[in-house]
């Protein structure tokens, strides 16, 4: 007997979006087709429903432990859960210690396996210092090496100066691990703020202009260079250009091993809403103008960015309030609202086939990190789907939020295509109308 059966669905395959059954048995899909008669212990109507990979957010910080204050994986899973994700990839930073030891990575890992309500992955950091620690934490199973070639803005982890970065990569390469970098080129954006704030200019649009996209450019193009001569897999994180995205579809054209992530932020906001909103749109590399957010897009539609990812980077209120926007932690929280936003914006809006949503949010960053058996509805791979109602939506509002501090630079955003129902390996972890799973069921996802 199957454990569910998900009827009259309209299933997002790979290839295809039909109306069918999804059959689930031991935790995966065991068949997928129109009218499956197998008897089930349960079954969800999902008539009008669109039934969607359960999403793969692949660039998070939930900051635990060390600044759980910050946000923490109890409140962050449970937001991820209930904005359709089943799966989160946890940054090094900005937890403290960060994760650059073998200690480390077993300390996230337990407050994980303990709180998660959706299945984890775990990125190790390359930083000056710590090269030798690089093979224990593949051994214990990071999904690749985080760096940043500009100042994380966290003292305990510094950025990787070009030796460090190359060498890091070249370990890398033998390790059979990707380097995901942030791409800001510091020198350019140190001696900008500097500069600003010399001349005591520390408003947002100050801010905007030191962090130009020359600087990820110059970054993105080093990064680059390092990987061809290394052979490693290059990632780079939160793209917030065309120009970089086209970076990066040359040098793959030419034989280097490189992909790319945007995030919503920059194909839902421009610099005109980080000026009227303020610190909950600030985040670095900064949000564009609206004609770079147009040619985003394109890019985007084109498929040459290979996966979107939201960067949910909180912290407390107190780090969101001070005159000098240079000083405004920056990071944008956006866990929840990753799949919700994306689906409204580029389902309804761009007229992006849900199966190339899909590959965005779901396949592709299963493909990018190697994560078994996620990502796509395909019989015998984990059943971790989400029930969206495309007519249905409301406002963000603070109440909507699962979040620690209720902060979102979408509230008040009409946002259509309501996540009902999330679930886990076949079992429910979010219902719209139900009160949350008693236990955690997240695990470890090793690439």
């Amino acid at each position: 007997m199957l454990d569910l059966v998900i009827r009259n669905g309209l299933v997002v395959e790979p290839n295809a979006a039909r109306v069918a059954d999804v059959a689930i048995s031991g935790g995966r899909i065991a068949a997928i087709g129109p009218g499956i008669a197998d008897a089930a212990r349960a079954t969800i109507d999902a008539a009008g429903l669109i039934v969607f990979p359960g999403g793969i957010d692949a660039h998070v910080h939930f900051n635990e432990p060390g600044r759980t204050e910050w946000e923490g994986i109890a409140t962050g899973s449970r937001a991820a859960a209930v904005g359709g994700v089943t799966c989160f990839a946890d940054m090094p930073l900005n937890s403290t210690p960060p994760v650059v030891t073998a200690a480390a990575f077993d300390a996230k890992h337990a407050a994980a396996t303990a709180q998660s309500q959706t299945d984890f992955a775990i990125w190790g950091g390359l930083v000056p210092g710590h090269l030798a620690d690089l093979p224990e934490l593949a051994a214990r199973g990071v999904i690749g090496f985080k760096a940043f070639m500009a100042n994380s803005g966290i003292d305990d982890f510094a950025a990787a100066d070009d030796a460090t970065l190359r060498q890091g990569m070249e370990i890398a390469a033998r390790l059979d691990r990707p380097v995901a970098v942030h791409a800001e080129d510091d020198v350019l954006t140190t001696r900008l703020a500097n500069e600003a704030l010399a001349a005591g200019k520390i408003t947002p649009r100050d801010y905007l202009d030191s962090r130009p996209i020359e600087a990820e450019l110059l970054a993105i193009a080093r990064a680059i260079q390092f990987a061809a001569e290394t052979g490693c897999q290059l990632h780079i994180v939160h793209v917030s250009s065309a120009a970089g995205v086209a970076l990066v579809t040359a040098a793959r054209a030419n034989g280097t091993r490189v992909t790319c992530e945007t995030c919503p932020h920059y194909l839902a906001l421009t610099e005109n809403d980080v000026i009227w909103l303020g610190a909950v749109a600030k985040c670095a590399p900064p949000i564009r103008a609206a004609d770079e957010v147009a040619k985003l897009w394109e890019e985007v539609l084109a498929g040459r960015v290979d996966l979107l990812a939201s960067d949910h980077s909180p912290a407390p209120w107190g780090m969101k309030t001070d005159a000098n926007f240079f000083r405004v932690w920056g990071g944008i929280a956006g866990c929840q609202t990753l799949l919700p936003l994306m689906f409204c914006e580029a389902h309804r809006e761009r007229s992006l086939p849900l199966t190339k949503l899909a590959q965005l949010l779901a396949a592709g960053p299963a493909r990018v990190f190697r994560l078994p058996n996620k990502g796509v509805l395909r019989v015998g791979y984990d059943a971790d789907l989400t029930l969206i109602d495309p007519q249905a939506g409301v406002p963000l509002t603070e109440k909507h939020l699962e979040y620690r501090h209720k902060l979102s630079p979408y509230l008040g955003r009409p946002i259509h295509g309501l996540v009902r129902r999330t679930l886990l390996r076949g079992e429910t972890i979010y219902a719209i109308d139900e009160p949350p799973p008693e236990k955690p069921r997240g695990k470890l996802v090793w690439p």
